[in-house]
């Protein structure tokens, strides 16, 4: 297979339109040809109508001059007709569709380039809490961060993970004390029931050392004092904070390996590390003049976001007592990630309540030059998991679902559906699809939504055979290897001059758009435009299989219908697979 670039039509298509807009009115070269996919052709260009009062014309005679044009253009166009009041009617002849789909097959990479390369882009996500467990909350940022990095990382960015661990602080200083004070206690993960977890014991266990620090003032001093042996390096306080952090790690491992995610122990790179560079951070800020010193504490006074009062915000990077907080350690971590990780590109994937104050760390790293203009950072926000009832999604007690609970609950309710679709399925095999399915359906429910938006958590919506869900994508892939496994697996075989049925024709134009779908998702960060993709692409192989007989066709039309069932297959595949989704080969 080789691994060169094969250029989608629809930029083949554009590059054209923009030829014709500058041999007919050279003045306007470089316009947008405003190319798009059409239901009256395989593409329609709407120029004329948008550049018409720039070339003095009519849109119709503008459309009829680039129609003219396009006649005598070398381009893709066939077929060139002009509609309504100045749309431009583009067909592409079937031999070369039929080239796309054979150099796409052809191709390890189904055709896509790398536009990425050279991009070094830091993704922070995930970033759940030591001593915590993982919960609905983290879901978001853990299946959008992951589908980013895979995304951005195939089309050619060396792609740096960070999970910005919550591994210190005062609750640590808490937390150790209590446990000293306590040594019957049990918590380590050797030491528990049979599918109990670490996290979760010291998850109860952080909470009661909290109701003791509120409680008795003498503990509460001493947890403190046990705060600032860990700030200072005491041992006996880092081995056993370092306990915690590593047993911790395995219950998140746990979870990691169940989502499929890409984060490894490589990528945890919590608040602790950046705790030797907040001194310099904060030296740098101040020799600067942007750190002021204000009412005891040192602050940045926003240029930009102004307070309830009318007033400049303030953005806190020392304490009055002279601790440090979130706002700090956010500020060096964007000061270490470009000067020691060299990357022109940062991305956080957090909740969009947090939109504010990324906007001013980002202001500050401007104003304190580690943020110029060849790098990009940005906040990559999401919305929040609803319950059935709308809001926030809880227990029936109102407490917190746990991220492992909710993963338990989609993957047996996946178990029951293709159960009863699939009764003589043996059980480890049942097992095995409705662990995949249950968990590609969370993913895909959460994909599928506009990123900034809420979305109700439904597990039976999400396990749906029918509709826009991951099982339904999971299971077009399985129909087509089951056709392709009756055929034999024959090798692709194309011929370029058998005449496009409209059904053919409709998915080979799907499958050509692939890149274009990887390219929006790059430039949105939005992995919604490729789960759209998918869909549109697994229902328009359905309605070609409907129409289109494959394994009973005569030759040579059997393999030029074998080699889209195999292209669409291989699409599906790859798109789940950047998805972060698996797609099975039998349901």
């Amino acid at each position: 297979m080789t691994n060169h670039e094969v250029l989608p039509l629809l930029g083949q298509v554009a590059d054209s339109v923009s030829r014709a807009i500058a041999h007919v009115h050279p003045e306007l070269a470089g316009a947008d040809p405003v190319v798009r996919r059409s239901e009256h052709a395989d593409f329609q260009s709407n120029a004329a109508l948008a550049l018409a009062k720039r070339a003095r014309t009519k849109p119709p005679e503008l459309a009829q001059a680039l129609t003219a044009a396009l006649a005598d253009d070398r381009g893709p166009a066939t077929h060139v007709e002009v509609s309504g009041p100045g749309f431009v009617n583009i067909t592409v002849p079937d031999q070369l569709l039929w080239n796309q789909v054979a150099a796409r097959l052809a191709n390890s990479r189904l055709g896509m380039g790398t536009p990425n390369e050279g991009q070094r882009t830091v993704i922070d996500y995930s970033a759940p809490n030591i001593a915590k467990e993982m919960h609905v909350g983290h879901l978001r940022t853990t299946i959008i961060g992951d589908s980013l990095a895979r995304v951005l990382g195939f089309l050619g960015s060396e792609v740096i993970r960070q999970n910005h661990l919550g591994d210190w602080g005062t609750q640590f200083g808490m937390l150790i004390q209590y446990l000293d004070e306590h040594p019957e206690l049990t918590w380590h993960h050797d030491e528990l029931e049979r599918g109990a977890s670490a996290v979760s014991a010291l998850d109860e266990l952080y909470k009661t050392a909290r109701a003791a620090f509120d409680d008795d003032l003498e503990f509460a001093d001493r947890s403190r004092d046990r705060v600032v042996a860990l700030q200072s390096g005491d041992p006996d306080t880092i081995a056993r904070w370092k306990e915690i952090v590593s047993e911790s790690e395995k219950a998140f491992r746990d979870i990691y390996d169940r989502l499929g995610v890409l984060l490894t122990p490589e990528d945890s790179v919590g608040e602790s590390f950046y705790n030797h560079l907040l001194t310099d951070v904060i030296t740098e800020l101040t020799e600067a003049g942007i750190a002021v010193e204000s009412e005891g504490a040192l602050v940045i006074f926003s240029e930009e976001v102004t307070g309830p009062d009318g007033n400049p915000a303030p953005l806190m990077v020392r304490k009055r007592e002279g601790g440090y907080g979130y706002d700090t350690t956010d500020l060096a971590t964007i000061r270490y990630r470009i000067h020691d990780l060299k990357a022109n590109r940062l991305l956080y994937v957090t909740d969009s309540r947090q939109a504010l104050h990324f906007q001013m760390i980002f202001e500050a790293a401007r104003r304190a030059g580690w943020l110029t203009d060849g790098i990009e950072a940005a906040h990559v926000p999401y919305g929040t998991v609803l319950g059935p009832d709308g809001r926030p999604f809880k227990t029936r007690s109102g407490g917190t679902v746990r991220l492992m609970d909710l993963l338990d609950d989609a993957v047996s309710r996946a178990r029951a559906v293709v159960s009863e679709k699939n009764p003589d399925l043996a059980a480890d095999a049942l097992d095995q699809i409705a662990e995949q399915a249950g968990i590609g359906a969370v993913k895909y429910a959460d994909l599928s939504s506009s990123r900034v938006k809420d979305y109700v958590f439904d597990v039976e919506r999400m396990v749906s055979f029918n509709g826009n869900t991951g099982v339904y994508l999971q299971y077009a892939h399985t129909r087509i290897r089951s056709i392709l496994r009756k055929a034999g697996d024959p090798e692709a075989s194309i011929d370029p001059t058998i005449e496009l049925q409209p059904a053919e024709r409709a998915l080979a134009l799907e499958l050509d758009a692939y890149s274009t779908a990887l390219s929006e998702v790059s430039s949105t960060l939005e992995p919604l435009k490729l789960c759209g993709y998918l869909y549109d692409l697994a229902r328009d192989f359905t309605t070609f299989y409907e129409a289109c007989p494959v394994l009973s066709a005569d030759e040579p039309v059997r393999s030029n219908r074998l080699a889209l069932c195999q292209l669409t297959a291989r699409t599906l595949q790859h798109g789940l697979d950047l998805l972060g989704i698996s797609a099975p080969e039998r349901m």
